[in-house]
């Protein structure tokens, strides 16, 4: 069936359905579960992350010679994007009826409503995976006409599966290919990108890291502060064989958390996913990489400000009730019978705050594939899409690119789910919060 079909995901694999009849059945090992966790990698340090070198031309897998394809295909293709637009029109000639929101008339911001970028910046994506798709095409890489993709052609594709979340069978449609050519276009891809655009979702560096708080800083008044934590779930169905009660999220949803971490301007600088819905917020965030950084020192360890008489304030990121209070995690005072003082704070940590709920809402209403409930999707591959989605949320505000204005999620990013308060309080954590709580009307002061 269509399902069925679906269920292969991302990735372009068979699914074995026959066992050998001689053979005893012998009872699978567990998968090891991937996690994507960018503060496990090497790359911790902006300046320090390179892209590798791009003019390689990679082996092929299977052997050792070159695959070499035809020199059309290494050069820019541009006649692709008339031949979708024109399809595309021919499939959706009753879009407004259902429901979907009307092409734009202008050919560049059609191209930004398909794909979610700029040419420029769709050119620029395509120069990072280019070497690979060409050099490690998957088999059977041609459309209808029976000639060979082209690497841009080979990027919108993937790139239109993510931003659509439209079945492969829909999106091959409307690109003239099959289903299993759009699932294998989009897993190499993603393997690509996962490799060769890591330096886009890095810790910033000590400079930019002052940066980055200086902007908080004049938005909410909270010192020290660099960046804001949210996490979402990413909504699935399971198999039989698969379902069970650790992906079982408190919406009754089979789900896998994405946990962020953001600054001022909305950027990715830390994620960790792969875990299971079912966890709570603050159990997600004590089994990632950046705890444990944290926690040893070793990150969230800039300058110390000093406020009042010499009380200081280390550098911190905030988050809502769900969380631990930390001394580098800030969350809001709980309770009614809160002072003035305390309900100041709450509102100008609620500022910083929101800027991680808002990216969440921006990264999945850019790129809807994680928006809508995945069909059988492989839980060891969906880490690397969902980087991946990521990266490219990371390369738009790179590359000074801009989204369509109605791309965010008109609700929150986890609408349905109402997050558990986490009652936690460190006492370092406590005192830290009391001393910027006392340091807001100062701020006030100097600003009036």
């Amino acid at each position: 069936t269509g399902q069925e079909q679906e269920g292969l995901e991302e990735g372009g694999g068979r699914v074995e359905e026959r066992r050998q009849k001689m053979a005893p059945v012998k009872k699978p090992k567990k998968a090891k579960r991937k996690i994507s966790d960018s503060s496990e990698t090497k790359m911790n340090d902006s300046s320090e992350a390179k892209t590798k070198d791009a003019s390689k031309v990679k082996r092929a897998k299977s052997g050792g010679s070159l695959v070499v394809l035809p020199a059309d295909l290494r050069g820019p293709d541009t006649e692709w994007w008339y031949i979708f637009l024109s399809k595309d029109a021919e499939l959706h000639k009753d879009a407004e009826s259902g429901g979907r929101a009307p092409v734009p008339s202008d050919d560049e911001e059609a191209f930004r409503y398909f794909f979610r970028t700029s040419r420029r910046t769709f050119d620029y994506i395509c120069s990072i995976v280019r070497e690979d798709l060409i050099s490690r095409p998957p088999s059977g890489l041609i459309n209808i006409e029976g000639r060979l993709l082209s690497v841009e052609k080979q990027v919108a594709i993937a790139m239109r599966r993510l931003a659509s979340g439209d079945s492969q069978v829909s999106v091959g449609s409307a690109f003239g290919v099959g289903q299993s050519t759009v699932s294998q276009v989009t897993w190499r891809f993603i393997e690509s990108m996962e490799e060769r655009a890591r330096h886009h979702l890095v810790w910033p560096n000590q400079q930019r890291m002052e940066e980055i708080k200086a902007r908080l800083e004049a938005v909410s008044g909270l010192p020290n502060c660099c960046g804001a934590i949210d996490a979402t779930h990413i909504i699935m169905t399971l198999p039989a064989v698969e379902s069970s009660e650790d992906w079982c999220d408190p919406a009754k949803n089979y789900s896998m958390f994405l946990q962020g971490i953001v600054d001022d301007e909305m950027r990715f600088i830390d994620i960790v996913t792969g875990w299971p819905g079912s966890m709570t917020f603050s159990r997600l965030l004590k089994c990632s990489g950046f705890y444990k950084l944290c926690e040893a020192g070793k990150r969230l360890n800039g300058p110390v400000r000093t406020s009042g008489e010499d009380s200081e304030i280390r550098e911190f990121i905030v988050g809502d009730m769900c969380y631990p209070l930390l001394p580098w995690l800030m969350t809001p005072y709980q309770g009614e019978s809160l002072s003035t003082p305390m309900v100041n704070f709450n509102t100008q940590q609620k500022t910083a705050r929101m800027l991680g709920t808002r990216a969440l809402a921006r990264l999945k209403g850019s790129w809807k594939i994680l928006h809508k409930v995945m069909w059988r999707p492989d839980k060891n591959k969906l880490p690397s899409i969902i980087l991946v989605c990521c990266l490219l949320h990371n390369i738009i505000l790179d590359c000074n690119d801009e989204l369509l204005p109605d791309i965010q999620l008109p609700d929150h990013h986890d609408n349905g789910y109402n997050g558990e308060n986490c009652q936690q309080e460190n006492p370092n954590g406590k005192g830290i919060r009391e001393i910027i709580t006392g340091h807001l009307p100062i701020y006030e002061a100097m600003l009036n």
